[in-house]
């Protein structure tokens, strides 16, 4: 009898844990998603019932503010971190690379950020967790089921090498075995994004993960071929919104109780010039050009000053910190540039602002363009050539073109909630706290998402 009552009793005190087990989460990022494609669907000639349906039933921000630079690796990894750029160590989406060496190397690799994350996180909260595509991702602790964003050649061989690197080792070819062929991180097509969504349906039906993250590139790659709200871009996007109805529908049909996160890492604009700031550098004797690279790319032999480029911004680099003559160089040919309005060069940041933005820790400036205008990358000519109908992103996130997406759709989420403008490092610790999980280093307050006796 005695064995019985403690047995009762152990069960009655895990109910309150039971009860409490926080809601699964699909968290899903749309790239290059401004939000006013959504909120402001009609005066945009899109049809996204799916998505209008987070507008109309759940909660959503006008705009968030995001990192400098307002690029797809630095901000997806303040999105699951909540730090900035200059804390979490992913600066840009290249790697720093003045000689051209390392074939346009990303920052694909977890081991080269420094802040914990929400799949770690929601681990400690004993959540099992899932990723499908996003940046920064191989090898990264915390995740139960990864199958990371990368590329190296973008032939077939890079499948090879993705199956190397989805964790548990097995797990892409098992997928594959139901599902045809997985896709690389450099496959942007709409096509792409629908095998994607069939692996996170999949991922979902078999591991049932408490925190899952998708990562959906079609739009990001078009609007920079089309520009944004292009008929081409619209096609896009409303393909995608048809994409966000399955796993919505997916992870719902699983557990009634799941919440759905969409957001994206940056805004864009439309650019029709491309502003080459190398040229400059070269005939000023700051670079030194080397032997044709690989497929004949461009490459330098040498370096004193140069730029580290982020799409509409460009850090400037140093190659030693003590040479004033160099900086002084480069900095006083950047702002006799400026000077004129017709080469595009909107703000150049020293350093204190640069560090008060959390962005770009060891540069001596930052060189903002202002759109129309994108950074260019023709060593010889004139400064500035056209470049029509394309589109860019990378500039100051005060752009109000640059704002991202937060949107959220599930049980005991608030109807119809506008929260207006919110910063991108509130993102994480919301998140965090749907899961009842923590991230001790992310200092903005978090959004409440849940009502009162939710669940």
């Amino acid at each position: 009898m005695f064995l019985l009552r403690t047995v009762f009793a152990a069960v009655l005190c895990c109910l309150p844990a039971l009860a409490q087990a926080p809601p699964p989460v699909l968290m899903i990022s749309i790239d290059g998603l401004r939000p006013d494609a959504i909120t402001q669907a009609e005066a945009h000639h899109l049809q996204v019932p799916n998505l209008r349906r987070f507008v109309e039933q759940g909660t959503y921000a006008d705009g968030v503010i995001g990192v400098v630079p307002t690029l797809t690796y630095p901000s997806h990894t303040t999105l699951v971190t909540g730090v900035t750029p200059a804390v979490h160590g992913i600066l840009s989406n290249t790697t720093f690379d003045p000689l051209f060496q390392n074939q346009v190397g990303w920052f694909w690799y977890a081991s080269q950020q420094k802040a914990e994350t929400l799949w770690q996180a929601a681990r400690q909260r004993g959540i099992t967790t899932a990723n499908l595509n996003w940046p920064v991702t191989v090898d990264a602790p915390g995740i139960d089921f990864n199958m990371p964003e990368y590329w190296r050649a973008s032939t077939p061989d890079d499948l090879l090498l993705l199956d190397a690197l989805a964790r548990p080792l097995g797990l892409q070819q098992q997928l594959e075995h139901e599902l045809g062929p997985w896709v690389d991180g450099n496959t942007l097509t709409i096509a792409s994004d629908a095998t994607r969504t069939r692996f996170a349906k999949a991922m979902l039906r078999q591991h049932h993960p408490g925190f899952l993250t998708v990562h959906l590139s079609s739009l990001d790659e078009e609007e920079h071929t089309s520009s944004p709200f292009s008929a081409k871009s619209n096609e896009t996007l409303e393909a995608i919104d048809g994409m966000i109805g399955q796993l919505v529908d997916a992870a719902v049909a699983i557990n009634p109780k799941a919440i759905i996160v969409v957001v994206s890492d940056h805004g864009f604009a439309r650019t029709d010039f491309h502003t080459n700031l190398f040229g400059p550098l070269l005939r000023a004797g700051l670079l030194t050009v080397g032997p044709p690279g690989p497929l004949g790319t461009p490459s330098f032999s040498s370096w004193k000053a140069t730029l580290w480029p982020a799409g509409g911004c460009a850090a400037v680099m140093l190659h030693d910190p003590a040479d004033t003559a160099s900086r002084d160089a480069i900095l006083g040919l950047l702002h006799d540039l400026a000077a004129d309005p017709a080469n595009g060069i909107d703000a150049i940041l020293n350093k204190e602002q640069l560090g008060q933005l959390g962005g770009f820790p060891g540069a001596e400036a930052l060189v903002v363009l202002r759109p129309p205008f994108q950074l260019g990358y023709t060593f010889s000519g004139p400064i500035v050539t056209p470049a029509p109908a394309t589109g860019m992103h990378g500039y100051l996130p005060s752009n109000p073109e640059m704002r991202s997406s937060f949107f959220v759709l599930g049980k005991g989420i608030a109807p119809h909630r506008d929260l207006g403008l919110i910063n991108m490092l509130q993102v994480a610790p919301s998140i965090a706290e749907l899961l009842s999980a923590k991230l001790p280093a992310a200092t903005a307050k978090p959004i409440k998402l849940l009502q009162e006796a939710a669940f």
